[in-house]
């Protein structure tokens, strides 16, 4: 364990000139939970999009989340976010340290590129599932997203296409129409956008992405289901490479 760590204090709002308090480099606010019979699910969810929007790979010190204050900062007991904690420790985002607390966890390389090649399995089957059962209307959305980065604009809105970037493989999922398939991605993918987030403006990815997405998406209007498939599968394999060769900041 690193002997730099930074407590992840999160305070909710309580007045309009409340301010939000954390030790790490951004700030959440977090609204209380005023509904007694979902007090663990609204805790789970609220922790898992803060963990989700924090930028985990920028540097090497630890984030630990302290549970007395999230309790006070969420307006419920202790035991909610204990077992929202849990949950999040069961599905990967969380580690729990005897005496230390509970740490947000980072991947390594190699879990990194693990869960692209499994992601890189779903998402190419979820677009040949597309060429099959997606109408014309859906496929037409997928292009309408890119429209605005026309022209040499995509890297002063490189933050705005990152958020792009993720909908669009979440589209892709989604428009499969496979409750299996887009159940076992949704878990995954949520580990996924972190490093997405990370690596898109690294090297000359956000221009090369959007080419492949383009390309991408003219299979899936051509119907060409073995194109489509095809496509995916690289553009997602690409990232795999692209950490093997440059993500060291993972190690």
């Amino acid at each position: 364990m690193p002997a730099m760590t930074r407590d992840l204090a999160l305070t909710q709002t309580r007045s309009a000139g409340s301010q939000a308090r954390s030790s790490g480099a951004a700030s959440f606010v977090v609204p209380p939970i005023d509904a007694p019979d979902s007090f663990k699910n609204k805790a789970y969810a609220a922790l898992k999009n803060v963990i989700v929007a924090m930028d985990i790979y920028q540097n090497s010190d630890d984030i630990r989340l302290d549970e007395r204050q999230l309790a006070q900062d969420f307006g419920v007991s202790r035991t909610p976010v204990r077992e929202a904690l849990a949950q999040l420790e069961r599905e990967g985002f969380v580690r729990s340290v005897a005496r230390r607390g509970v740490y947000v966890v980072r991947k390594t390389k190699r879990e990194v590129i693990e869960m692209i090649t499994a992601w890189a399995a779903l998402e190419s089957m979820a677009a040949r599932l597309i060429t099959q059962n997606a109408n014309p209307a859906e496929v037409a959305s997928l292009r309408k997203m890119f429209a605005k980065f026309e022209n040499g604009e995509l890297h002063a809105r490189l933050d705005e296409y990152s958020e792009v970037n993720i909908e669009f493989h979440q589209a892709i999922i989604r428009m499969s129409r496979n409750s299996v398939l887009i159940s076992l991605a949704e878990n995954l993918f949520t580990h996924m956008r972190m490093i997405r987030r990370k690596t898109i403006g690294e090297k000359d990815r956000a221009d090369r992405s959007i080419r492949d997405h383009l390309n991408i998406i003219e299979a899936l209007e051509a119907l060409d289901t073995a194109r489509a498939e095809e496509l995916v599968r690289t553009h997602a394999l690409g990232l795999a490479d692209h950490v093997e060769k440059y993500a060291d900041y993972l190690d």
